[in-house]
This record gives structure tokens, sequence and C-alpha cells, in this order.
């Protein structure tokens, strides 16, 4: 059997022209949209094609809530009815475990209140939170009996304190909860009650215990969503004090709507507060609430529902800046936006902003307006400053009661806290968002660029970046086979080490910031325009970034997307091997040039088999190598001479032929390819 073969080794540049577009026009004012040309990622890793590193327990479920240690390089991580401590660099590897199961007894009482005796009257832990260097906060629900106790670190032991976990914890798993320990202080947004109808933010504290007011004006049917703590300034002047923001979705009350509107909120707390010595005992006295605006006014595209946030604080930053994800109300389309504000527009709203009132109209009926009226002092939700202090307010408990009387009625503000450039950073249709967390990285040509890692509701982790006045989604990796959503993501961000950890009801996936020594060849590497990659022609490696220690010199990187810095294939070379061994024989190949400069090359073998035989050709030189295979089965047919060179020529004159095609094609598409649509 005569047989002829070719490879063609996928092209040393690969890129597609594509039509230009943005939004299409909203389809209605109900949030109802469309969107047109969205950005989608350049590389697609299926789950199989990276290196992904899991941790699961069998029999263990709901791995959502995870607490990193990069002092000791452990992750902790909260499940239903168990913690574990695994090695931070390698998740498989489980150090420690503790078991916080519910009693059988629990379980029945639980079941007789109408719920699932396999799943809702379980124990999900919702609260990890660190205690000092020896031990953590855990919190679970309990078979809707929330309660906490301390795990100790040295011996991972619970240590039986069984505290009350109501308002630290929600009854329901179901339910919205968020949770941040500030100076040995837990500080939580969740339900108070089992039916979840009371919604609470909430500090516990041995001395000085606060919560809000439960009334529609304070929480409306909250949706919480992240919590944590903003420190004062070490350079501020007005001796001010750590707040806590909290971010949530509630139902409106100063807008009318022919269903429950849902508005995106921001409000915060002053750690120093105290409550109020007569109004607002042992209640907030500073808790103000803003709405979030993420908008796109010229297409009618309104993203009112808040689902992660992420506060990025970085050396190189003025301010902290929130990252927020969000979707419209009527979703029915798939769509996501990032939004991102910076911290000063969120404390200009409460510092100097209007108040809200409510005004009754056609008798019972209340509607919210903005104050126009004289504002007491000290301003009502502020908190205490030097100013306040030299007028003999050292204290929320000596603040007046004209002024705590005012916050109490007046907890939500006028004003809107707007986003960076007054539109979304990223709108993505076809997709739903679940999680954000954004990772500070310097390029090769000390460009500072904002990565931002979104996980999905079908397992997926996108990477995108902001370039210039567009995005770019550098890839989409698959973490869980079974298309689970993300339910928590973490990002570990020391220099020589990141990672990020992604939580679902399954398992934790590990997975790193960058899948650089994927991208084979220098301008796979280069039109990946990814930040932590880098082409290192001395190693014919597409190298990360911060793993390389030695000099940067010689690296190329081009964020632009231009890979005509990438080395010619001038010492290209084709390797044919046959059932495992390198052929001598001298193999032809043909070199097309591209209209940029670059060269797309064609080699093909021409061999005699008697049977089953595999070949491989291999493309080799600095710029990066492939390799291509193919398995050549020998049938037993019985063909004259004449035939079988007969169908060789007809195969080769369509192989030829095919070729021609192709490279007439490509030139085409070259000629007509616009630069900047790249």
């Amino acid at each position: 059997m005569h047989l002829l073969l070719k490879s063609l080794p996928q092209p040393l540049l690969m890129r597609m022209c594509a039509p230009t577009g943005g939004l299409l026009i909203a389809l209605t004012m109900v949030f109802e949209a469309a969107v047109a040309f969205a950005p989608i990622p350049r590389i697609i890793w299926e789950h199989r094609e990276v290196q992904l590193v899991k941790f699961h327990q069998p029999g263990i479920f709901n791995y959502s809530a995870l607490l990193l240690s990069e002092d000791k390089d452990t992750l902790y991580v909260g499940a239903r009815e168990a913690v574990f401590a695994v090695n931070a660099l390698d998740i498989a590897q489980k150090q420690h475990e503790a078991y916080w199961k519910v009693s059988e007894d629990k379980k029945a009482k639980c079941a007789e209140k109408g719920k699932s005796k396999q799943t809702e009257c379980l124990n999900y832990i919702r609260v990890l939170q660190p205690l000092g260097a020896t031990a953590l906060y855990v919190c679970g629900t309990n078979a809707f009996q929330p309660a906490c106790d301390h795990l100790n670190l040295t011996s991972f032991q619970f240590l039986g304190r069984n505290e009350d976990g109501k308002g630290r914890c929600p009854f329901d798993p179901a339910h919205s909860y968020t949770s941040v320990m500030v100076d040995g202080e837990l500080y939580s947004g969740t339900s108070y009650n089992f039916l979840g109808s009371e919604p609470i933010i909430s500090r516990n504290s041995s001395h000085s215990p606060l919560r809000t007011e439960y009334a529609i004006p304070w929480l409306n049917e909250p949706n919480f969503v992240y919590a944590d703590v903003i420190r004062e300034s070490p350079e501020s002047t007005e001796g001010g004090d750590d707040k806590i923001y909290f971010f949530f979705t509630e139902v409106s009350v100063e807008y009318e709507f022919v269903f429950k509107l849902m508005i995106p909120r921001v409000a915060r707390v002053c750690k120093g507060d105290q409550g109020g010595l007569r109004t607002l005992q042992k209640k907030w006295t500073s808790f103000l609430k803003a709405r979030l605006i993420c908008s796109k006014p010229e297409s009618n595209l309104i993203f009112n529902v808040l689902r992660a946030l992420f506060i990025l604080r970085s050396p190189g930053l003025k301010e902290p800046v929130f990252y927020g994800v969000f979707t419209p109300q009527l979703n029915n389309v798939g769509l996501s936006a990032v939004c991102t504000y910076n911290l000063s527009t969120a404390e200009a709203v409460f510092s100097r902003g209007k108040y809200m009132q409510s005004a009754t109209v056609e008798q019972s009926h209340t509607k919210w307006v903005r104050y126009n009226g004289a504002v007491p002092t000290p301003r009502p939700g502020a908190c205490i400053t030097h100013e306040a202090r030299a007028a003999n307010f050292s204290s929320s408990l000596n603040l007046p009661d004209k002024t705590l009387q005012f916050v109490k009625d007046h907890p939500l503000m006028d004003d809107s806290v707007t986003p960076i450039d007054n539109r979304p950073r990223l709108i993505k249709s076809g997709v739903n968002y679940t999680q954000i967390v954004v990772d500070r990285t310097q390029a090769l040509d000390g460009t500072v660029y904002d990565v931002m890692f979104l996980s999905t509701d079908r397992g997926a982790l996108h990477k995108a970046i902001s370039l210039e006045n567009d995005v770019h989604i550098i890839e989409e990796t698959q973490l869980f086979q079974d298309l689970e959503p993300v339910q928590t993501l973490l990002l570990s961000s020391k220099k020589d080490r990141s990672f990020i950890y992604a939580g679902s009801n399954s398992g934790v996936v590990q997975a790193p910031v960058a899948f650089c020594g994927k991208h084979n060849t220098c301008q796979d590497c280069v039109l990946a325009r990814d930040p932590y990659c880098a082409w290192s022609p001395a190693r014919a490696a597409c190298v990360v970034l911060h793993k390389t220690h030695s000099s940067s010199r010689g690296l190329i990187q081009e964020m632009s997307g231009d890979a005509s810095t990438c080395p010619g294939p001038a010492d290209i070379r084709f390797v044919w091997e046959k059932n495992g061994h390198k052929l001598e024989t001298c193999v032809p190949v043909q070199t097309h040039t591209l209209p940029d400069g670059r060269a797309y090359m064609l080699s093909w073998l021409r061999d005699a088999i008697h049977e089953n035989t595999e070949y491989r050709c291999s493309i080799l030189s600095s710029v990066g190598s492939q390799t291509s295979q193919v398995r050549v089965t020998v049938m037993n047919h019985e063909v004259t001479q004449q035939e079988k060179w007969t169908r060789e020529l007809a195969a080769w004159r369509a192989i030829v032929g095919e070729h021609d095609r192709m490279m007439q094609s490509w030139r085409k598409v070259w000629g007509s390819c616009n630069k900047d649509t790249f």
C-alpha cells in the first residue's frame, strides 16, 4: 500500500476578522435587553485541557465558605456539617478536618416544621472568620437553629461553646448572608427569624452589641451580598473612624412600579458606634444607605440586581475601588455587567449628600421624596470626628436626640453612588456571573492592569481586562465538569504564587491565575494579551512573568496584540516519526508568505506501509512547537498496482487543490481585515 500524508500544523498566527458593534436597543423599559457583539473569550479551556487541583470529601457537599491564611499557606473550607484545612499550594492535600453534625432529635424537630430532613435540616456552615491567630469563629444553620462555636486551630476541634447564632447566621441555608470579623467583633447581615422575614445588620459584641431597626425604611427584604471593613486612612486629618460597608439588593421604597422593584444598595456603619442613650438604644446611630447606579442609559440598559462584590486594595491605588457584578431584574437573556466605584464617591454621598424622607399622600399611601429642610448638627449618620469631639460629642451616646431621631427617620440618601466613567466596565450577554475577584498586576511595559476573574452559574471562570475603551476577555476556563454554579471565589495574590479558589456544591477547585504554558508559539502568547504572560525566546516558551526570577530582558509581550515582534520562522524545521521512530528521509517543505511578512508552512510525506502505522509530525522553532499525529489502518483489499497509483494521484491532486483554495481564502481574509478590529 502506498500512502501520501500531509501535515498542516496550525499557522504561526491565528486571527479572525469580525464586525465591530455595540449594544442593541433595549426591548422594553422593564429591563429586558439583548446585546449584540458582546465580548467573547479568545480562548476556551475545557476542564480536561488545563491543570486544575480539586478538593472533595466523599459524602460532603456545599463548599460555600472559604478563608485563606496566606501566612500559613492554609485554606479553610466550610461545607455542610464540616470544616477542613487544606494546603493552599495544593488543595488536594487535606491537613485537618472537623465535623459539626446535627443530632437526630434536632433533625426531627426541624422536619416537624415542614423542612426537608435530608437537606434543609442539616448544618450548613455560613460564617467562617478568623478569631485571633489560634481559632476560627464558625456559625452554621444547625437545622434552623443557628449556632456558633470556636474552632481551635491547634487541635482542630470545636470547643463546644454552642452560642446562639441568631442575627449572625441565617436559619435557612437558602437565605442570603454576609459577615466580616473586625477587631474580634462579628458584623453580620442576615435574617433574624425562622421565616427570614426580619432582616438585620448587627454587631456581635460583648460590650456594645448593635443592630438595625426592624423597619422597612432601614431594610426592605434585602438580599445580602458582601461586607468588609474600610480602615480610616492614616493621612486623614479629620480623626474619623473605621467603617464597615454592606452591599445588598432590596425592594425599593422610593420608586413605584407594577411589581417589586429591586434596588442595589451600599450601606455603612461606624466601628466606634455605641448606639444612642435614649433614642436608638442598642441600635446603629451611623447607619446610612444609598443606591448603586449601574446602567447604560443610551441603550436603556439598567442593571438593578447586585450579585457579587469585591473591594480592590493596592499600594498603587489612591483609594479602594468597589467592583460589583450586576444583572437586570428581568434577566431573560442572560445579561451581566461589571460596574466599578471609587470609595470617595460613596463617602461623598454619605457625608455631603441629601437625605430622603417619607411623605404621606392619598391617605395611607407613603411616598419617598428628597428632604430639603434643615439638617441637625452634628450631621446625622456621621462618625465621631475631631470636630464632633471639639463640640463635646465624644461618643454616639452623647449625640442629641434631634440628630438621632433624624437618622432614625432618614436612613436613605437621595443622592446615588455613580460608577467610574458613568458606565459599566463590562457588559456580557449569554452568561450569568456569580462571583468576582480582581488582581492588580503589572505588564512588561510597566502598565498596570486590573484583571477581573468572574465565575459563572455553569462552573466556568472568565478572565478579563480593560484595554483602552474596550474589554478583552482573555480566556474562559471550565472549572467544574458538571456545569454547576460557582458559589464562592477567592484570590491568593502572593507575587510568586497566585491562585484562584472556587467553591461549589461538589467541591473546591484551585487554578493558577494564568495558563501561559498552554500557548505553544510566540504569536499565541502575544495574541492572548494576558498581562501575566510573556514569550521567552531563550526558552522557546510562554512564561508567567511573576515566576520569571531572572531578568525580563528579551521577553516579548505586546498588550496591543501586535505579534510582529515575534521572531520569524527562519529556524523552523519539521520532524517526522513513524511508530515512534524518527524518519531520516528528506521531506518536502512548502512556504507561503502572508501579507504581514509571516509564513504558513506545509510539509508532506510519501510512504508505503503494509500494517497499521502511526505518524507524528512536529514543527520546531524558537517561536514554539506543535505536533500533529495520525494513525493509518491497513485494509486488505485486492487492487491492481495501476489502481493504487491512480488513487494516490487523485488524492494528491485533491490535497494540492484544497491547499491552494485555502491559501487564496487566507489572502482575501487578511486583505479585508482591519488591524483596529483586533
